[in-house]
């Protein structure tokens, strides 16, 4: 396409004007998809018309403050979380009166270290939940219940607050057991969408954010959204990655200080979920390292965010990290200097990928290979059978253990760790992406770092975007690209077995926490298999530091092997 064809494109067909007047004939490419679009678009005037009263929700904050309630933490999955972690931790609320946190790892490792810092009394819980059915809150519930119960006996409920759609199961739950509050969502808002209803207000209004003015600076972007005019932010955003995409930039690196990472978790999911399905796909990874970014292989483009910073020399370091990225790569900027323009930029990505969806011909608000998973993950639970893949030695140490091993059906299986991992090294092509999906604790001294050397070793060897996705919350966000996007992804999925799990009991769907996540590690890799991508599974003896940082070192092993092979030739 010529530049600035697809502005004039989404101007010439109304294209603004028609999401914003909600009008799901746009997407009549094919019937599934305006059934789909009929059901999710009413996220598109969430600010300008609000469907619960935002000084209803003031009011409950204040009270669940006068009340003692300082202590927020919000238990959910995917959309329920990306935003309200966006608004929260750019704001930093958690240095004033009020702490906020989102749990949505199964790790019993995160939750062991919740229960034991938390005081039950001053904490008011979040369930969030369109659905009421996730399994994730629904198992965090279930063990914190049993945490708290004790303590607080019959006051328990009035510490719960639920977020859900009317009619869930959850919602049913709450109105049995007596919570505090119920608060409804609208049902033709899907989760990633969500972050200007009450999934993204409600915590925010608890950590002392003027959601009224939140409100406002949405509702002006959605104005200037709904415009038919090439300078529609939205249009110039969907424009910039549409075009580079026909290009075949089909990924993007999101670059900005440390406050705005949390941002790039939410654009990510709402990218990949959105766009990523029928073969197509556009890639989004959030970088920290410019120097992989230092000569352009062709297929990627750079979106930058500035945003405050804490410190002189973080700002400084980041402008000179920017001198670095090869002139060739298209960029995208965008600045943000409040909490407050947050809302803005929502409401510009949200109509962008509606309207990037309507130029690749596919309907950008269902997932359907993130229902894909979930079902495999029940399936592994009911059979009840974790013990899959080849047994090999982990480590000479016999301390160490063994590891299980899976290869997809386009991997070759091997007889050792080694030979496993550079299996899927061989596969790897200019183009790709690899990935780590990691089913793992992300706290504790060494866990992150050694996988974050995993990613970074896989990048600067072979010229390839590469990702570190925490499970199980990327399977509600990039889960849905690697598994209906185009094949072009490299996954090593890692889990690990508990050294000290926790149990949920008969009327969970998962027996403990830990088996949870390595269910949910399997049924990942059981779908990327059936799928066709190039897929390997490594489930650990152990979850500690060291045994991460020893995978860290295999993995060192196998690609200096290749690089000397490779000058060998």
């Amino acid at each position: 396409m010529s530049d600035n064809s697809a502005s004039k494109l989404l101007v010439e067909n109304s294209v603004a004007s028609r999401i914003g007047a909600g009008d799901a004939s746009l997407y009549d490419f094919s019937e599934d998809a305006m059934e789909c679009a009929a059901q999710f678009m009413g996220w598109r005037d969430l600010a300008s018309r609000p469907p619960v009263s935002p000084g209803s929700i003031i009011s409950f904050a204040r009270q669940a403050r006068n009340d003692g309630l300082n202590k927020v933490v919000l238990l959910g999955q995917g959309g329920s979380t990306q935003a309200p972690m966006t608004i929260t931790k750019y704001d930093k609320q958690d240095r004033g009166n009020v702490t906020f946190r989102i749990i949505d790892s199964v790790s019993p490792v995160r939750v062991r270290e919740f229960l034991e810092t938390t005081n039950p009394f001053e904490t008011l819980l979040l369930v969030s939940s369109k659905s009421g059915g996730t399994i994730e809150p629904n198992s965090l519930l279930i063990a914190i219940k049993q945490a708290f119960a004790p303590i607080l006996g019959d006051e328990l409920p009035n510490h719960l607050v639920a977020i859900t759609d009317p009619g869930s199961s959850l919602d049913k739950m709450a109105q049995e057991e007596g919570w505090r509050k119920i608060f409804y969502g609208k049902e033709s808002v899907g989760g990633r969408y969500s972050a200007l209803s009450v999934f993204g207000l409600v915590p925010a209004a608890l950590t002392g954010i003027d959601i009224i003015k939140f409100l406002e600076f949405a509702a002006d972007a959605e104005e200037q959204c709904r415009a038919d005019v090439t300078s529609n932010p939205a249009v110039e955003l969907a424009a910039f990655l549409f075009e580079n995409y026909e290009r075949g930039r089909n990924k993007f690196s999101f670059l900005t200080p440390k406050r705005g990472r949390v941002l790039g978790l939410w654009i990510e999911q709402l990218v990949a979920e959105s766009l990523g399905k029928n073969g197509k796909g556009i890639t989004p990874n959030i970088e920290i390292d410019s120097l992989l970014l230092s000569k352009d292989t062709g297929d990627r483009t750079a979106i930058m965010y500035e945003t405050e910073t804490d410190f002189w020399d973080e700002k400084a370091s980041f402008e000179l990290s920017l001198k670095y990225i090869d002139e060739n790569i298209p960029v995208k900027k965008f600045s943000i200097s409040s909490v407050y323009e947050l809302a803005q930029h929502f409401v510009i990505w949200e109509y962008a990928i509606a309207m990037c969806g309507w130029l690749m011909k596919i309907c950008p608000f269902d997932q359907p290979d993130v229902a894909s998973a979930k079902a495999a993950t029940l399936k592994v639970l009911e059979e009840g059978n974790l013990d899959r893949g080849r047994k090999v030695s982990y480590a000479e140490e016999a301390y160490m253990g063994e590891a299980l091993v899976f290869a997809s059906d386009a991997i070759p299986e091997c007889d050792t760790l080694h030979e496993s991992i550079r299996a899927l090294f061989v596969s790897i092509e200019p183009g790709d992406y690899f990935s780590v999906n990691a089913f793992l604790p992300f706290t504790g001294e060494g866990r992150r770092e050694a996988l974050d050397k995993i990613r970074s070793s896989v990048a600067h060897a072979f010229g390839v975007m590469s990702c570190l996705e925490i499970g199980p919350r990327f399977l509600h966000s990039t889960g849905q690209l690697q598994k209906g996007g185009p094949n072009n992804g490299v996954f090593l999925i890692v889990s690990a077995s508990e050294l000290k799990d926790i149990e949920l009991g008969d009327h969970a769907k998962a027996p403990t926490l830990g088996a949870l996540a390595h269910a949910q590690a399997i049924g990942d890799m059981q779908i990327l298999s059936e799928r066709g991508r190039r897929a390997l599974h490594i489930h650990l003896p152990n979850n500690s530091g060291v045994a991460i940082r020893l995978l860290n070192h295999i993995v060192r092993d196998v690609i200096d092997d290749m690089i000397v092979e490779k000058q060998a030739k």
